[in-house]
């Protein structure tokens, strides 16, 4: 396939589209592991990989792919200051951190910095794949003991500013949930869940999904 109809399937609408993944990670072998799963399934393409932060930078703004699958420890540059670099940018494409780290403090910086999603690298490929999709469809995929980790460690305050059910559609956020699983989750329309998500970024002051949960780590909210 020629670079031209490689791009013109990327844009692509509907059961044409591919899902244009980039990956920053210095280990070699992992590397070409990730870019030979991405390019060997059906609907995606492995657009570039880099082994370093700088370069990335560099390189994944000219390529705008939709997802960036970033490693925290990377030679130079950080993976989280990387994923802060390029949401300014590129904010359309969305970061997925992939690493070993499941510190609660890498956590929360990397979604303060932008991260949408945070997997660790003993991520089955099916669940990977799962969750690259999930991000681009609106959800904040996290690995399971992740996600467990970060609701535990929340503990209900009296000086949250939400309600109990924004508090509920907050709590779904947190553990990845896309609108359309928290509307079947909780039994109520997207349109209402869309209405309390406002209510949520209105009175924590944020305006990203990233930012809610992050502020809810930060001021144990749920």
């Amino acid at each position: 396939m020629s670079d031209s109809q490689l791009h013109n399937k990327i844009a692509g609408t509907g059961s044409d589209r591919i899902i244009s993944v980039s990956i920053v990670e210095d280990d070699d072998e992992i590397r070409e592991s990730l870019a030979l799963l991405i390019d060997g399934t059906p609907g995606f393409c492995s657009l570039s990989a880099y082994r370093d932060g700088e370069t990335a930078i560099q390189g994944i703004p000219k390529e705008r792919p939709d997802v960036v699958l970033m490693d925290i420890a990377l030679p130079g540059m950080s993976g989280i200051e990387g994923v802060r670099r390029l949401k300014e940018t590129t904010p359309a494409t969305e970061c997925i951190m992939l690493t070993i780290h499941k510190d609660d403090d890498l956590v929360f910086r990397s979604l303060c910095a932008g991260a949408t999603g945070y997997l660790l690298k003993n991520t089955k490929p099916a669940k990977l794949l799962a969750a690259i999709e999930e991000v681009c469809e609106g959800g904040a995929p996290m690995s399971t003991n992740i996600a467990r980790m970060i609701v535990s460690s929340f503990r209900r305050t009296t000086q949250s500013p939400l309600t109990a059910r924004e508090t509920e559609v907050l709590t779904q956020l947190c553990k990845g949930q896309s609108y359309k699983m928290i509307a079947d989750s909780l039994f109520v329309s997207e349109q209402t869940v869309h209405f309390h998500i406002k209510n949520i970024y209105q009175k924590l002051q944020v305006h990203s999904k990233s930012e809610a949960v992050a502020k809810a780590l930060h001021d144990k909210l749920v």
